[in-house]
């Protein structure tokens, strides 16, 4: 991408930002009614077909899990990164740990609380303040103010998927090099997992989503993480969890038992493996995410993985209107969209060390 964007490269870069954001939580949501289940359990109470569109979860259609929570808290970090550079405080993952522990917040308190002036605009939207299945790693990785490093991460030797599904805005920063946004990736995963395979998968992800949103292929997007994570420590599982998934499109026509081979359980390299393989042999969004949930392993995981890849692939109006318009949180995950394209192409025209635009201070305050 060029330092300086022209009005086409902006438009075309908030529409992969906005189908990114939704399209993964359009997957988590359509996932989110049958995780625990096997394909065998989801034909039963969904018919042959498995799931074709939104089943309840949470108490309605179209909610999502705390994959999309903390994706979005992702962003706000990211964000808060940029404006806070003005102050000469450049540290990413210190900001992006900073929106954990708010996101942390909404999982205890009882609403917003308004007297933290700090909080910005995300913590106030009072349909984050719901518990949605986060895992034991996520809560008390972010229980407290002391942030896993590489050296010392939390739970070390926590390898399920939940790090790994918080990934996708890291690739995003489509001015950084891939080098960057992998190892970013990795170090804010050690917030909570430490595991070399929830790392590496982590950044590998990353990567894969910010070739894709440079209009790179998703095969050459793959072909590129698998590069990285050729030289780090601990890299086969998910370097080979990858090359199955790239040679499954060669196995023949798609469905659960070829996906199921993959990989069932929640390790994130066999996540990652599930998610790309369906965005590879995807005929359209609809098409891909369908194959994305209908499985017996962790459906609402695959299925956000999956959705974030096609969004950056494709862009916002690639994904189904229907599910869109039933979709939780809508309105959230378009406006941080918005701020985030916004903060990373004419960041500059709202805040500089000398001044700043005030409406944009108290959204992310410094």
């Amino acid at each position: 991408m060029s330092a300086v964007w022209g009005r086409a490269e902006q438009q075309d870069f908030r529409s992969r930002v906005r189908g990114t954001l939704l399209g993964g939580a359009v997957g988590d949501a359509l996932g989110a009614g049958v995780g625990p289940l096997t394909l065998e359990e989801i034909r039963a109470a969904h018919g042959p077909d498995a799931v074709t569109d939104f089943v309840p979860a949470h108490g309605a259609r179209g909610t999502v899990t705390a994959a999309t929570q903390l994706t979005l808290f992702t962003v706000d970090g990211l964000i808060r990164a940029q404006v806070r550079r003005d102050t000469g405080a450049w540290h990413p993952p210190t900001d992006v740990h900073r929106a954990h522990l708010r996101w942390a917040a909404t999982q205890h308190a009882w609403g917003p609380d308004e007297r933290r002036e700090d909080n910005g605009w995300l913590a106030g939207q009072e349909w984050l303040y719901d518990r949605r299945g986060p895992t034991r790693e996520c809560l008390g990785g972010f229980g407290d103010d002391i942030m896993g490093t590489l050296d010392r991460p939390k739970y070390p030797a926590a390898h399920d998927a939940a790090a790994l599904t918080r990934s996708a805005p890291f690739g995003l920063l489509v001015g950084w090099e891939p080098q960057l946004v992998f190892q970013l990736a990795v170090e804010c995963a050690a917030h909570t997992h430490g595991h070399p395979t929830a790392l590496l998968s982590a950044g590998a992800f990353a990567v894969v989503v910010h070739g894709l949103a440079r209009g790179e292929t998703l095969d050459g997007s793959v072909q590129h993480a698998l590069g990285l994570l050729a030289d780090r420590p601990g890299h086969e599982p998910v370097t080979e969890a990858l090359r199955r998934a790239l040679g499954a499109v060669r196995r023949g026509i798609p469905g659960p038992a070829l996906i199921e081979s993959l990989g069932v359980t929640d390790s994130a390299e066999e996540v990652l493996a599930v998610a790309v393989y369906c965005a590879l042999v995807a005929e359209d969004v609809r098409h891909g995410l369908r194959l994305a949930v209908n499985h017996g392993g962790p459906s609402a995981a695959t299925g956000a993985l999956c959705g974030a890849m096609l969004g950056a692939m494709h862009g916002e109006t690639a994904l189904p209107p229907a599910w869109l318009a039933e979709l939780e949180g809508r309105a959230t995950l378009l406006e941080i969209a918005d701020d985030f394209a916004m903060e990373m192409t004419q960041g500059p025209a709202l805040h500089s060390p000398a001044t700043a635009a005030p409406g944009w201070l108290a959204r992310y305050p410094r």
